[in-house]
């Protein structure tokens, strides 16, 4: 207390013009507060500054993860399409592995069409051939046909020329004698066979190979027609032989039917050539006797109108096989001179 008094004492008997600490102090204080409220304002501006900054911040970073998020959809979709890329790259190399294995099978296609074509127009042209081929046949067939008609007329003319023979023969004996005895039976007629029948009855009695008395001017006129037949060279050329043939019923054994047949036969042969010598002497050669016994009946045997059917006389006209062989050999040769 003593010092502070002396001090003061001391000071205020002195005049000073520096600053006294207080002041100093107080000036420092004063500077120091417009310090801090400097940097209070400028805190607070800077605040304001941040938290503009911060919400711009805050704003960027959400625009940032926006885009970011459109990145990552951009990034997906291009995931996406890239692998739509690469399964359109993968199916254009199917599609090009496919249009080439098209193209080898439309190439093979087409060789096979080519092939086809080829058969096609060969086979047109067989066919055409073929067809000409026919034309040719179809004529040679046509004069073949032709020919084989000729031929058959002929043959014709042959079959119908023992039915003409016989028919002449009926004929020549129903206009000098008539054509039925007293009962009214036919003296000949011409069977299914294209034989002449003679009834039993006109000729001979039952079970009897002897010829009667009335039927001596039939067996003349047969003589005498066969030989006015055989003069005519041109039917005699065809005949081979006139053949006698004896028929009988089933009555008694065949062994006795058989010799009675032949015999009827036989008598009825000899009479045509004793009546007409003539016949004999230029035509003998031609006339043959035959007996069949029971064997070739033309109606029933259960019956006396059959049997008496079945007994009879037949006079058959054998066609030369030389002429029908002869007409069948120029018919071949023609034909082997044409093709």
């Amino acid at each position: 207390m003593k010092v502070r008094t002396r001090r003061f004492r001391n000071l205020s008997g002195t005049e000073n013009f520096w600053p006294s600490f207080t002041d100093v102090i107080s000036t420092i204080v004063l500077i120091l507060f417009f310090i801090m409220l400097l940097t209070y304002i400028q805190n607070l501006l800077t605040g304001k500054n941040l938290e503009t900054a911060k919400l711009n911040l805050e704003q960027a970073q959400l625009t940032l993860d926006a885009k970011n998020l459109e990145i990552e959809e951009a990034e997906k979709q291009l995931r996406l399409l890239e692998v739509d890329i690469e399964e359109t790259k993968a199916q254009l190399e199917e599609s090009k592995l496919q249009l080439i294995l098209l193209s080898d099978e439309i190439e093979k296609q087409n060789q096979i069409i080519l092939t086809k074509e080829t058969e096609l127009a060969n086979k047109e042209t067989l066919i055409a051939i073929t067809l000409e081929q026919l034309e040719n046949q179809k004529k040679i067939i046509a004069a073949s046909n032709a020919e084989l008609e000729k031929l058959r007329l002929k043959l014709q003319d042959i079959a119908l020329l023992r039915i003409s023979v016989l028919e002449k023969v009926k004929k020549s004996i129903e206009e000098k004698i008539g054509n039925s005895n007293d009962k009214g039976e036919p003296l000949v007629s011409i069977g299914d066979n294209a034989n002449i029948i003679i009834n039993e009855s006109l000729f001979f009695d039952f079970a009897k190979a002897e010829i009667k008395p009335v039927g001596f001017p039939l067996l003349l006129q047969l003589s005498l027609a066969f030989e006015e037949l055989l003069d005519d060279n041109e039917v005699k050329n065809y005949i081979d032989a006139i053949v006698i043939e004896g028929h009988t019923d089933s009555i008694g054994d065949p062994e006795s039917n058989r010799k009675l047949s032949a015999e009827r036969a036989y008598n009825v042969v000899n009479k045509l050539m004793e009546f007409n010598p003539s016949l004999e002497n230029k035509y003998g050669e031609y006339f043959a006797a035959s007996g069949y016994s029971e064997f070739r009946p033309i109606a029933s045997n259960d019956t006396e109108s059959g049997r008496q059917q079945n007994r009879r006389i037949e006079i058959s006209v054998v066609i030369k096989d030389s002429n029908i062989q002869s007409i069948i050999n120029d018919y071949l040769d023609e034909t082997e001179i044409a093709n």
